[in-house]
């Protein structure tokens, strides 16, 4: 608590005092907050403690602070001093383009709109089931690494990220997506939401135009328009992008192959190869969201864009949020060679580096084999829920509604085959306990179509048997 004090003035104790009372009764001071104590605030305002003791004595008779034997020293809880807060008249400052845009996409919200009631039957979207964790095995190696940590754990670190959890993603990137990099392509990240704006801020400028999948990933749109781009949205149908429509003059295309979000399509490999040429053509870069790749049931794996890149124009960026827990914000990007010094270079200005001791908590995780294990797990007991809803759609639902999305991935997207309206079967939904989301806020076009979002990792099956018969009643 530093004191504007002023010498010659009034004397110092009148104004520790008069200080201390405006702040209570400008109520920067709250009722029941705790002041230091004489002796901490006369060492921090370089004064003799007798002058605090005086002004703490006289605030004491006015009834403006109590003072606690053995406790400490409080603004009184029960003051309600008469006049109110002067307004302050704050300066019209002026934002920035970016600063603008920005502002513009807070009003309009940050995240897709979740149900505002807790639900019983809540099929959410992008959550994974922290129940699967083993937070047990995750906390013993952090509470290790924090008290084990050497000096040079708790000083900056590396901007590109930790050396040993970067050739930990390579090998766990090389057994499970067959993508093969070295370890000095790999930066880390927080989470693939940076990944995506440093990206963009690398490469375009105001007013390229950028392709994307339509319809999109919220928060990809929410980059995008704050960079203010040219965003020519190409239409997405039962294998994914169609490239037939794709602009000859886009410099970059944004992609989720491995399980479209959030219509679920996954890209086959002659479009996967056609998508390559294209980007070849037109001199552009792909940039491969891998999300969810992490969990797929059916049919043969097709190769990540990045494994078919002979050119080294796929950016390939994957998270950890949706295989461990959404607070773990890291994330990583696998860029092709020449970009790599961009990156970690852009990664410095943006924050310096991601947090040292949970990248080291993460890489003894991956290298000891607890992650590849939670994975097996995951993949079986999600494997299990995906059943049990496909099994309760075409019991309750039958041939009222088609399913995509369902191959892999955490979530489906239900089409009903009647003509709908989106917001009502949410709202009748939600009125029997069954939260569900609509696709059509996804869309850049207009939809073509009622579509509903259903997540079931954090769900378990009698909830999914149960919600899914509650809903059939309502469509």
């Amino acid at each position: 608590m530093l004191i504007p004090l002023t010498r010659g003035a009034e004397s110092l104790s009148r104004q520790v005092y008069l200080w201390i009372r405006h702040g209570i009764m400008e109520r920067a001071l709250r009722p029941g907050e705790e002041l230091p104590s004489t002796r901490e605030l006369a060492e921090q305002n370089s004064i003799s403690r007798t002058v605090v003791v005086q002004a703490y004595d006289q605030l004491i008779a006015e009834g403006f602070i109590t003072g606690r034997r053995g406790s400490g020293t409080y603004v009184s809880e029960h003051l309600h001093p008469s006049p109110t807060p002067t307004p302050r008249r704050s300066a019209q400052v002026r934002l920035s383009q970016f600063g603008t845009a920005v502002t513009s996409i807070v009003r309009g919200g940050l995240s897709p709109i979740r149900v505002p009631q807790a639900l019983r039957y809540d099929f959410a979207y992008g959550r994974c089931s922290l129940d699967e964790f083993p937070l047990a095995a995750w906390r013993r190696i952090l509470l290790r690494r924090t008290r084990s940590a050497p000096l040079r754990s708790f000083d900056y670190g590396a901007a590109a990220g930790n050396p040993v959890l970067r050739e930990a993603i390579t090998g766990h990137l090389r057994r499970s997506r067959a993508i093969h990099c070295d370890v000095s392509q790999v930066v880390i990240v927080n989470g693939s939401q940076q990944a995506l704006d440093l990206t963009i801020r690398l490469l375009l400028n105001p007013g390229d135009t950028i392709a994307v999948e339509d319809p999109q990933y919220h928060g990809m749109r929410q980059v995008l328009l704050a960079a203010r781009l040219r965003v020519r949205p190409v239409p997405v149908d039962h294998d994914g992008i169609d490239l037939r429509q794709m602009p000859q003059q886009a410099r970059l295309a944004l992609v989720t192959p491995s399980h479209q979000f959030p219509t679920g399509a996954v890209l086959p490999l002659q479009r996967r190869l056609a998508l390559l040429a294209w980007a070849r053509r037109a001199n552009a870069v792909i940039v491969e969201d891998d999300y969810d790749g992490e969990f797929r049931y059916e049919g043969e794996p097709v190769e990540p864009l990045q494994s078919l890149d002979r050119d080294g124009r796929v950016l390939y960026v994957g998270t950890f949020s949706r295989t461990m827990f959404p607070a773990l914000r890291i994330g990583y990007v696998v860029a092709p060679r020449p970009l790599v010094s961009a990156f970690v270079a852009a990664k410095w200005i943006a924050d310096r580096h991601t947090a040292v001791l949970e990248q080291e908590t993460l890489a003894e995780f991956i290298a000891s084999g607890a992650y590849e294990r939670h994975l097996r797990r995951t993949r079986r007991t999600n494997a299990k829920l995906r059943d049990t809803l496909l099994s309760a759609v075409e019991r309750h639902l039958g041939d009222r509604v088609t399913i995509t999305g369902s191959r892999s991935g955490t979530h489906i997207v239900l089409w009903p085959c009647a003509k709908v309206s989106e917001a009502a079967i949410i709202a009748q939904a939600a009125a029997v306990g069954v939260g569900i989301y609509g696709i059509a806020g996804y869309y850049l076009r207009r939809p073509p179509r009622p579509g509903f979002l259903l997540g079931y990792a954090n769900l378990t099956v009698a909830q999914i048997s149960e919600g899914i018969q509650r809903l059939g009643e309502v469509l």
